[in-house]
């Protein structure tokens, strides 16, 4: 029986009501009267058990917190952000916080447009720029889609920018003359897309802006950021709960031997918590050290250190890249950034420079009489409409999901080619720099758990003060 079991029974008392041992100290122990009677083999044999338990345990619920959930679910305090605001960087960082919230936000959705920076900025523009992206999705092919795709809609087109323009004058052409205006814009359609299609290559970089796509297509889309996340590092987030196990475990065996060198300071009930606490702390920072360092391959003795999220640096590239092809750059996500992004000006500007001369070419013989009938005013509008609404049926047709999916495996492939190349320190970036800054919170989460589970152990089984041997 634990000294714990039997230090209540008939001690004297100080004048605080503490229980006084035989020196006529204080101790606290009896605070941690057991729940369960066993012998002190037993007792101790917990130790390993519990600390075990508690690695694996940190390790899970801190793989769980990376991801959910996947917005903020807490309570908002008034006056809480203003708080925060003169508070520490790093409590700053805490989700939720600085929106004056209470809760939590899984670390990565919460930095979904931190994420997005960060591939650009550390893996995308190692990889390619918006150029190298665009040809390697052959724009000679987008534009014999892009015919193929808005040859059916063409005279509806037309039609429609000429009753809305000038109905009258429409009307009344013959229709072999209307004919005629509809035969030379299908016929002079598939030079008009090329044009297209090369003025926007030409001028690709300054009309696309690779990093405002990504960062903003990750922030209204966290989840995806998760999936990133997941698959790319699926086999270093089981490690971490393995690894929290055995390592948890491992590191009770000695804890037996510090709680009974100092069983007599204090009582010796601080030792599991604050054993529990530091190994916590062990437990998550080893974890995450062993995924990403050393960078470079190291010998260490008969020993080859490596990260081991590096090691799989070839299996890595080709899960990112098939997923950055699949999810991110793809033709519908540049379509929507060429047309409705922050540069969409400058690709309407340029795609309407090349279509205007369009209606002069469509109206061939007849478009001194057009100019005549209408006044010249009316004529360049209508130019000016044709070509405005040119551009929507331009660009709409990169949404298609069939010729996506044909192209998105050329981006695949240019991604995943550069990625092989790409540095380790670089590699691990693509992964590790999205949650540095908040591998703290996960440390001290771990930490926390070791207190808990400390306390809890005192719990059941009071303080161990008996040598089990």
């Amino acid at each position: 029986m634990s000294v714990s079991t039997i230090t209540i029974v008939g001690a004297a008392t100080g004048p605080d009501g503490c229980v006084l041992d035989g020196q006529g100290d204080c101790r606290w122990d009896f605070l941690f009267l057991p729940l369960i009677h066993t012998t002190p083999l037993i007792e101790a044999l917990t130790i390993p058990l519990f600390t075990a338990v508690i690695g694996a345990v940190t390790n899970w619920t801190g793989v769980w917190m990376l991801f959910n959930p996947l917005t903020f679910k807490g309570w908002r305090i008034p006056g809480l952000a203003a708080i925060v605001s003169v508070m520490p960087r790093r409590v700053q960082q805490v989700p939720g916080l600085m929106d004056g919230g209470v809760g939590w936000q899984g670390i990565i959705p919460s930095r979904a447009a931190k994420m997005g920076s960060i591939a650009v900025d550390k893996g995308l523009a190692k990889l390619g720029n918006a150029s190298d992206f665009y040809e390697e999705l052959q724009p000679e092919q987008i534009a014999e889609h892009i015919v193929a795709t808005a040859d059916k809609d063409i005279h509806a087109m037309v039609d429609r920018i000429m009753e809305r323009e000038h109905p009258g004058l429409w009307q009344n052409l013959p229709n072999w003359m209307r004919a005629a205006v509809h035969a030379r814009v299908q016929a002079q359609l598939p030079d008009l897309v090329h044009d297209v299609t090369r003025a926007l290559g030409e001028n690709i970089d300054q009309l696309l802006d690779v990093k405002a796509m990504v960062v903003r297509h990750l922030e209204r889309n966290p989840e995806l950021c998760n999936d990133i996340f997941r698959r790319v590092g699926e086999k270093e987030l089981r490690f971490l709960v393995t690894f929290g196990f055995w390592f948890g475990g491992a590191c009770g065996i000695p804890l037996i031997g510090v709680l009974y060198l100092l069983h007599d300071v204090g009582g010796g009930w601080w030792v599991l918590p604050i054993g529990g606490a530091i190994i916590g702390y062990l437990t998550n920072w080893l974890a995450l050290w062993m995924i990403f360092y050393p960078h470079e391959p190291t010998k260490v003795g008969p020993f080859r250190l490596h990260g081991l999220f590096l090691r799989r640096k070839g299996e890595v590239a080709t899960i990112y890249s098939t997923m950055i092809a699949e999810e991110v750059i793809t033709l519908r996500n540049l379509g929507e950034e060429l047309l409705y992004g922050p540069r969409s000006h400058r690709t309407r500007q340029t795609i309407e420079r090349v279509l205007r001369p369009a209606v002069d070419r469509a109206a061939g013989p007849v478009r001194a009489a057009i100019r005549v009938a209408v006044g010249s005013r009316e004529y360049q509008a209508i130019q000016r409409s044709m070509a405005a609404e040119a551009v929507e049926e331009t660009v709409t047709p990169l949404s298609d999901p069939a010729f996506h999916a044909r192209q998105s495996g050329r981006i695949q492939k240019l991604i995943d080619e550069r990625m092989q190349t790409m540095s380790y320190s670089d590699t691990a970036e693509l992964l590790h720099s999205a949650i540095k800054e908040d591998e703290w919170l996960l440390i001290l989460h771990g930490a926390v758990l070791g207190v808990g589970a400390g306390l809890l152990h005192l719990a059941i089984f009071g303080v161990l003060s008996e040598l089990p041997f």
